[in-house]
Order: structure tokens, then C-alpha cells, then sequence
């Protein structure tokens, strides 16, 4: 015998609310509250009801939808200008254009657990990629326990419960640091927060680096900039006005770096020659700089296609495990060798 259909009046009974406004719920209207939007469409997915003949169409009929939320910024996380973010959007863009799938950017920038809930329940999406934790690995931790639509772009994190994908930050500042230590470079600051989660990734595999080639760690040569070149280039004449030596840098990113180079050009320091420099990330300006920048390359295509395998290829199930992508360094002008 064939499962029963299950009908807008049977959504409206359940939820406790008229037809009216089960179906303007499901349409996204503004007219209802998001407390009652989210009861409904988590009422919708589990009782199968095929709510997306209430939705407007796709431009061109698309075989799905994905959206894109980026949380409340923490370090770089949340700022969309980041030439980084464009990279992982292309990622995403095209692993989801080779799918058939429409990619939907969300206005929305959760900040707790509620807006995560939210964002995630009431989505027209069939799935939902969060770009990186910020401050919410706890929510996310307990959104898994209900919800399994989504995977995150971000570090793999002690004790996580949900799917994240992302670069395996460990070993790139490690790689990076030990290219600097073989070098000969001997007083290797790190350049960078160290509280987001990745960039604490990468400053853990550039202590490693250090432990492991017997250079020691000088908290002096642990360096805070923001993911922005000015703070960087700020941070960096501080130091060089403290008279603090040094000759080499690791950055948590590209920007970073490219704010380091600056600092050291205007005060008359060569680079490689006097201080050798490495980024983190290969986004497109680092190859076209002055001298082109050394780098941890992200491998932003295979990130993009992991995300949207793991959204697309569970059937709304669980996304499945967490996958770190490899790094690669890139060797260009900036420490040579």
C-alpha cells in the first residue's frame, strides 16, 4: 500500500496554525514569525510533504539549491571581500554548477546557536554550507544532534560532532617553517592570531617546526595582525622599531604577508635577501607581487567538490566524516630556495 501524501492541511494541524499560514510559512513570507517558519519546514522535511511546489522556480530549473552562510566574523571568517573567500566561493561555485545545483549567498550572519537553527531550518536549501566556525563550534556541535544538512569550512576540532572540511593547517605552517629553518633562517617570526581555528592550526605546526629543528620558541617572535595588510604592516614596523631582529616570516595568510613585505620594503630590508617571507593560501595576487610571494597553497577546487559531495551524495542523511584537504608550498621570490 502506498505511503499517504502528506497535505498542507496536514502540515497546518500539526503546527497549530492555519492553512494560510503554513503555506506563507513555507513561502518565506516576512508575515510570519521565524520561530514558526522553522516548526513548519522542520514539520514539511519530516513528514516527506513536497513543499517545494509552493516555492518560486529556479531561473532555469535547477536540481537543487545549496546556500552559502558565512557566521558573525571572527579573524577573517565572515568578511566577504577576503580574496581567500572569493577562491573557496569559486570552489564551491563550480563544484556546484558541475551538480546542477543553483548556489543561493544567505543575508544571514549567525551568531549563536538560535540563528544557526534558523538559518539551517527555514532554508529553501537542500543543504547548507556554514564558512568556518568563528566563535560557534558548540552550537554547531548541538545543531548536529538534530540536524545533519550542513557541513562547515573550517578546522577539525577536538570532540566535533559535525562535518567540517578544510585545509590541513598543521602541517602547511609546518612545511612553511621548516622551508625558512632549512634556509638557515634562525629567529622565524609568526605573524598572525593565533585564536581562530585555523589560524591556531597553522601557529601549532609552526611551533612543531620549531621543536623539531631545535630553534626554540621567543614569545617575542609571535606576532598578532588581523587578516588585513595594514594591520600586518603595522605590526611588523612595531617590530622593527622595538629593534627586535629576526629573518624570517611565517603568515597566517597571504594579505599578512603581503602587509610584511611592505613594512620590510619601506624600511630598507631586502626581501629574501635580509628576511625571507611565506603566506598562506596561493590566492591569484601572491604569484603577481613585488617579488612574487612564497606560499602555502589551499587546494580551493577539491574543497569545493568535497562540500557539495558531502551535501549532495547522503540524501539529506548524515554528511559524513570530516576530510582535511593537503597543503602545498609554493616557492617564489620572497625566500627563495
Amino acid at each position: 500500500m502506498s505511503k499517504k501524501t502528506t497535505r498542507l492541511e496536514d502540515l497546518a494541524r500539526m503546527a497549530g496554525v492555519s492553512i494560510a499560514t503554513a503555506s506563507r510559512a513555507l513561502n518565506d513570507s516576512p508575515a510570519v514569525n521565524a520561530r514558526t517558519k522553522q516548526a513548519i519546514w522542520k514539520l514539511a522535511r519530516e513528514h516527506d510533504y513536497p513543499f517545494r511546489r509552493y516555492m518560486p522556480a529556479g531561473p532555469i530549473g535547477a536540481q537543487g539549491t545549496i546556500a552559502l552562510v558565512v557566521p558573525r566574523p571572527q579573524g577573517r571568517e565572515g568578511r566577504l571581500s577576503d580574496p581567500f573567500f572569493l577562491e573557496l566561493l569559486a570552489g564551491v561555485g563550480e563544484a556546484a554548477r558541475e551538480r546542477g545545483c543553483d548556489l543561493l549567498m544567505s543575508h544571514v550572519s549567525p551568531a549563536s546557536y538560535d540563528d544557526l537553527s534558523v538559518a539551517l531550518t527555514t532554508s529553501r536549501a537542500d543543504g547548507v554550507i556554514f564558512i568556518g566556525q568563528s566563535s560557534l563550534h558548540s552550537a554547531l556541535n548541538r545543531l548536529a544532534a538534530t540536524e545533519s544538512r550542513f557541513v562547515v569550512w573550517g578546522a577539525e576540532l577536538a570532540d566535533q560532532a559535525y562535518c567540517s572540511i578544510g585545509s590541513d593547517n598543521i602541517q602547511g605552517g609546518r612545511r612553511a617553517t621548516l622551508h625558512l629553518a632549512r634556509l638557515g633562517r634562525k629567529r622565524i617570526v609568526f605573524l598572525g592570531d593565533t585564536d581562530p581555528p585555523e589560524s591556531m592550526q597553522r601557529h601549532r605546526g609552526y611551533l612543531e617546526a620549531l621543536e623539531q629543528t631545535g630553534l626554540g620558541v621567543d614569545v617575542e617572535l609571535i606576532v598578532p595582525a588581523h587578516f588585513e595588510v595594514e594591520s600586518a604592516e603595522a605590526a611588523v614596523e612595531a617590530l622593527i622599531r622595538r629593534g627586535t631582529p629576526f629573518d624570517g616570516v611565517v603568515a597566517a595568510s597571504d594579505q599578512i604577508a603581503l602587509g610584511a613585505v611592505r613594512a620590510l620594503l619601506h624600511e630598507g630590508i631586502e626581501v629574501p635577501r635580509d628576511v625571507s617571507v611565506i603566506g598562506f593560501d596561493n590566492v591569484p595576487f601572491s604569484r603577481y607581487s613585488r617579488p612574487a610571494l612564497s606560499t602555502i597553497a589551499q587546494d580551493t577546487m577539491k574543497a569545493g567538490r568535497l562540500m557539495v559531495s558531502k551535501l549532495l551524495d547522503h540524501g539529506g542523511a548524515s554528511a559524513g566524516r570530516s576530510e582535511r584537504v593537503p597543503t602545498d608550498l609554493i616557492v617564489r621570490e620572497t625566500c627563495g630556495g
